[in-house]
C-alpha cells in the first residue's frame, strides 16, 4: 500500500509503502473542545472549555485555520501523544462580508464569483447578490461560499 505521511512535529510529507500485513505502533490521538482566545502573533492561544487552561500553538500550525476562527468561537485541538498539533474547524462558520464590490445589476444568469472579504480578514469568492454587511456561511475547509445566513 502506497502512503503519503505527514510528519507532525516538523510537517514535512514523506512516500511511504507498506507490505500486506505489515505491522507498526498506534498513535493515541485526541480531541478537545477549546476556545479561540487570541492571536499574539507568534503564537495562537486557546482555553480548555472544561479545565479553563489556556494552552498555545505555533502561529504557523494554524495559519491555514485561523482567517475562519473568531475570538471566542469553539473549536476542536487534536492532540497526539499528548501533545497539541493542530485544529479542526467546524464544516461552516458565518462570518460577516466588509468589503466586496457592488453587483451589477441584470448579471444573475451567468455563474460568475466576486472575491469578498470577510469580518476575520479570510478572502472568498462569491456570487454577485452578496453585498456589504451581508452574513454568509463559508465552508472553512474548502475556503468557499456555501450560502446566505
Amino acid at each position: 500500500m502506497r502512503t503519503k505521511l505527514k510528519s507532525l512535529p516538523g510537517g514535512s510529507v514523506v512516500d511511504k509503502t507498506f507490505r500486506a500485513g505489515e505491522k507498526f505502533a498506534r498513535v493515541r490521538t485526541e480531541q478537545k473542545n477549546m476556545q479561540y482566545l487570541y492571536d499574539s502573533g507568534d503564537e495562537v492561544v486557546f482555553m480548555d472549555e472544561t479545565t479553563f487552561e489556556q494552552l498555545s500553538l505555533p502561529h504557523g500550525d494554524v495559519e491555514d485555520e485561523l482567517p475562519f476562527m473568531q475570538p471566542s468561537s469553539s473549536v476542536q485541538v487534536m492532540f497526539v501523544g499528548g501533545s497539541p498539533t493542530g485544529v479542526e474547524l467546524p464544516s461552516s462558520v458565518v462570518l460577516e462580508v466588509t468589503d466586496t464590490e457592488p453587483g451589477v445589476k441584470g448579471d444573475t444568469v451567468s455563474n460568475v464569483s466576486k472575491p469578498a472579504t470577510l469580518e476575520t480578514g479570510a478572502v472568498v469568492q462569491v456570487p454577485l447578490f452578496v453585498n456589504v454587511g451581508d452574513r454568509i456561511k463559508v465552508d472553512p475547509r474548502e475556503k468557499r461560499y456555501i450560502s446566505r445566513a
